[in-house]
């Protein structure tokens, strides 16, 4: 079974094949946010590079989200165009699981946070368990010292991941004194992708391509701008 992993959340355009065998070929760039020109060479790029030809992929899987509204769209349309053309059935995992997933050996509470801009983020609770980590509260958006109010609540060593802690690391570090990851670990990872949809895979936990949807905790830019620009008309 090979499993193509797509992941367009963040400004990070990623890509990724692997299977039983772990993963075999990856491709990530963060720069310029060109997701649309950058995704679909990047794909045929990996699968030249692996000699994997895209016949021979049995899932389609992709970061559903929450993240950057323009580079989900890309994401998961393309997704259910690949899974749709292969005939294939795919698996969405979130941009917060990406995340907390390389850093599920810590003992500390994982707390991955995504920038989501507006001064706000993307952020969940995690906590290690046998062979991953484990989701704690729901998906959150909320702003920066909304995040380091709850850590400085729950008193626990924490460690920080993603974007947004780099973005706010004074407000997340010094109010909560929490522990900011570095760069390694600030995009979710198109390889943590197909890892954990390898394990789903296994599971049969598939769904159809029509089913596949991006994962909003707010509304977009263009929707907060038009009604903003709505209520100024009144």
């Amino acid at each position: 079974m090979l499993i193509l992993g797509i992941e367009t959340a963040t400004i990070q355009v990623g890509c990724a094949i692997g299977g039983h065998e772990g993963v075999l070929a990856s491709f990530h760039a963060a720069k310029g946010r060109r997701h649309v020109e950058t995704l679909v060479p990047a794909i045929e790029f990996m699968c030249k590079q692996a000699q994997i030809d895209l016949s021979e992929i049995s899932v389609v899987a992709v970061d559903v989200g929450p993240g950057l509204f323009s580079g989900l769209r890309v994401g998961v349309s393309a997704a259910k165009a690949l899974a749709q053309a292969l005939r294939v059935p795919t698996i969405g995992i979130s941009s917060l699981d990406l995340l907390a997933f390389p850093v599920r050996y810590t003992n500390r509470l994982i707390v991955p946070a995504i920038d989501a801009r507006r001064g706000e983020l993307f952020y969940a609770f995690y906590r290690q368990v046998p062979g991953g980590a484990q989701r704690l509260s729901p998906y959150q958006v909320g702003s920066p010292d909304d995040l380091a109010s709850e850590l400085l609540a729950r008193g626990e060593d924490c460690l920080v991941v993603g974007d947004g802690a780099l973005r706010y690391p004074h407000i997340l570090t010094e109010v909560s004194g929490a522990e900011a990851g570095d760069g390694t670990s600030a995009f979710p990872s198109a390889a943590s992708l197909v890892e954990l949809a390898h394990a789903q895979a296994l599971r049969e936990q598939f769904c159809q391509p029509w089913e596949l949807q991006p994962l909003y905790l707010r509304k977009s830019d263009a929707e907060i701008n038009w009604t903003a620009a709505v209520d100024r008309a009144r």
